[in-house]
């Protein structure tokens, strides 16, 4: 949900404080590790590209932590913050993430809240210190601070609650995932045009008989889907992760169905709601929907085709559609639902659609961290020795080239020709065919050697 409340007639219902019993819990990865909140920039525990951590946010403390950065990657850290079920929420209620130097300065900010169902659910927030022309701050090698707060807590308070109410419920912790990713630069300079053109005509959804697949209870855990008809099943309060592999060029389209109750007992407002997120977990769009217990659907409005140059559109959800990779939609039923129309399941039905032809990447100079979290497919190859990065590890590639005169001169001269390709593979058999046969000589020569 982002921070924009969608006016609606219906009258909202009250606090609800306790979910399904049967909701999963949040799935942490596997090999999530704990990252104690810091309440100050001192003592802050470093966020390592390429890992996730779990950590807790307590009541209205910021929570701190670090980040060492060389001068020339783009870092992201997503930030994904777990309400207990049971928490009373209040509309506007959330986190704020944000990235600063060691100077005070704010690389950036963004801010998440819960719908206007007020149902306790998993939401999810991302700072970033990038590279973009014309940006004078965080631009340099050096140490740097995630930065997580509460927000709209104040607002709890209402004609029918009290304070020491808003007080407790401002108290409890709320869990925390966080993860975080470098993005190498480029070997050479991209447009930063951002083209004004693309098929904005909202796409049919497609048509086929469902797959039946479960949908994850976390980023980590997603179940994987792509192009087609798939069939699950949700309980009010529940959230489900799944992940698309989205291509360079590809333009994703998603639309959710939720079927009818066996009664009718009222209305939820933004009782299902699903959530587009890019590979580093920043929001891209949402649709949401009320619900009167008959079938309702969902779908996400049209997008643009993922591209690089989009990080330079000025506003979402084109600027997010910058990365090549894992694209998460993220479905929720308010826990409400319960109430008014009983504990389910809820049969539930994701159309995804992805048109457009696949393009070539933006050509990194290094690999990603973690290696291949931009391609979809094989992983991103070996950077070559004069891919002009200057951040990061540097590979050099490793195997036969290292040592054998043959090999290198193919991975540096470039093999032009299949006649080359075979020349050169002569050179080198021969040549390991002396070596093998001088040792021989030499082990008949010296049989105790």
């Amino acid at each position: 949900m982002t921070a924009a409340l969608c006016a609606s007639s219906a009258v909202l219902p009250g606090p609800v404080a306790v979910a399904a019993p049967d909701v999963p819990s949040y799935a942490f990865a596997d090999d999530v590790r704990t990252a104690a909140a810091a309440t100050g920039t001192s003592g802050t525990v470093r966020l390592e590209p390429g890992a996730t951590y779990r950590s807790s946010l307590e009541g209205k403390k910021k929570a701190y932590y670090r980040l060492e950065l060389d001068g020339t990657s783009n870092a992201y850290v997503a930030v994904t913050a777990v309400p207990r079920a049971d928490a009373e929420l209040s509309v506007g209620e959330g986190i704020s993430v944000s990235v600063e130097d060691s100077d005070s300065a704010t690389c950036s900010r963004d801010s998440v809240i819960v719908g206007a169902s007020k149902s306790p659910q998993p939401i999810t927030a991302w700072g970033a210190r990038e590279f973009l022309p014309g940006k004078g701050l965080c631009q340099e090698a050096g140490t740097y601070y995630v930065v997580v707060e509460r927000t709209g807590t104040s607002a709890a308070s209402s004609e029918d609650s009290d304070d020491d109410r808003t007080d407790l419920a401002a108290a409890e912790p709320w869990e925390l995932e966080l993860a975080a990713v470098s993005e190498p630069s480029l070997q050479k300079a991209a447009a930063t045009s951002v083209p004004e053109a693309w098929d904005s005509a909202t796409p049919t959804p497609p048509v086929a008989e469902p797959v039946t697949v479960r949908g994850g209870a976390g980023f980590a855990k997603a179940t994987v889907v792509e192009q087609g008809v798939w069939s699950d099943e949700i309980v009010p309060g529940q959230t489900l992760f799944y992940k698309v592999p989205v291509d360079w060029g590809r333009q994703m389209s998603a639309a959710v169905d939720l079927g009818s109750a066996d009664k009718n007992s009222g209305y939820v407002v933004d009782a299902l709601d699903m959530t587009l997120y890019n590979p580093v977990r920043a929001e891209v769009t949402n649709a949401s929907v009320g619900y009167g217990g008959s079938q309702k659907s969902a779908a996400l409005p049209p997008v643009p085709p993922v591209r690089y140059v989009n990080r330079y559109a000025p506003t979402d959800p084109t600027n997010s559609l910058r990365f090549a990779g894992s694209y998460y939609l993220v479905v929720h039923l308010a826990a409400q639902v319960d109430e008014r129309f009983g504990d389910g399941p809820y049969g539930l039905t994701l159309r995804v659609g992805l048109r457009g032809s696949t393009q070539d990447g933006p050509g990194y100079a290094q690999r990603s961290v973690p290696r291949g979290f931009f391609d979809v497919g094989a992983p991103d190859p070996e950077p070559s020795a004069g891919g002009g990065g200057t951040g990061g590890d540097t590979a050099s590639g490793g195997g036969a080239s290292d040592g054998d005169p043959a090999m290198r001169a193919v991975a540096v001269g470039g093999i032009g020709t299949g006649s080359l390709l075979l020349t050169v593979l002569g050179i080198w058999t021969l040549t390991a065919r002396r070596r093998a046969a001088a040792q021989i000589r030499a082990n008949a020569q010296n049989p105790t050697a």
